[in-house]
């Protein structure tokens, strides 16, 4: 994976992102910093906007705060998303590791979802996601209740998980421990190619 587009685009919005994880599992500053191995002062700076996580301290705010499917409303939520008709997936919004695939979006991958999963996407990013990717912030991306982001994308179909030219809708979900993914959704193709999936 290619960190540095992911990691320079939203540094500072992963201490807004850290001050929402921490208040739903009642977890104070001090602990966090204690987990991290920073300061609770550096863990403050971080959650007001004052100072941006280094790139290692953003690696690791990533690690503690990825998206998991383990409670039983989010675990239904990835088996919603396996059943779609669609072309769809759920990636982690801070890490884009994958989370579950829908069998239409499958269907055009190179490798089967069992060995995708858990991989992250980033690196199979065409360059109009990659922009898209540093707009986020600009469209209110990490306020509370964001709207669904639509773009054109180009290809990059010689890959594990081809994207083919298509219209892309992203929607940020919060789940049951505070944690965001992104549904990823093919809802046009750009040409008149058979509908495939799309997206990092």
């Amino acid at each position: 994976m290619n960190d540095s587009p992911l990691l320079s685009c939203d540094a500072r919005q992963l201490g807004r992102s850290l001050r929402l994880w921490r208040s739903l599992r009642r977890l104070k500053q001090g602990a966090v910093a204690l987990e991290l191995g920073v300061s609770q002062t550096t863990v403050s700076r971080w959650e007001s906007g004052l100072v941006a996580p280094s790139l290692d301290e953003q690696q690791a705010l990533r690690r503690l705060m990825a998206a998991r499917l383990d409670s039983a409303a989010d675990f239904e939520l990835g088996r919603l998303v396996e059943r779609a008709p669609v072309p769809i997936h759920l990636i982690c919004d801070l890490s884009h590791r994958l989370l579950a695939m829908s069998s239409a979006r499958e269907r055009h991958c190179r490798l089967p979802r069992a060995e995708l999963i858990g991989r992250a996407l980033w690196c199979y990013a065409t360059p109009e996601i990659v922009a898209q990717e540093e707009r986020l912030d600009a469209l209110g991306w990490y306020e509370p209740q964001p709207a669904a982001v639509e773009f054109d994308t180009g290809a990059a179909v010689e890959q594990d998980m081809p994207i083919l030219p298509s219209r892309m809708r992203w929607v940020r979900i919060q789940l049951s421990d505070g944690s965001f993914v992104r549904l990823t959704e093919t809802i046009a193709m750009a040409t008149g190619s058979e509908a495939a999936g799309a997206g990092a």
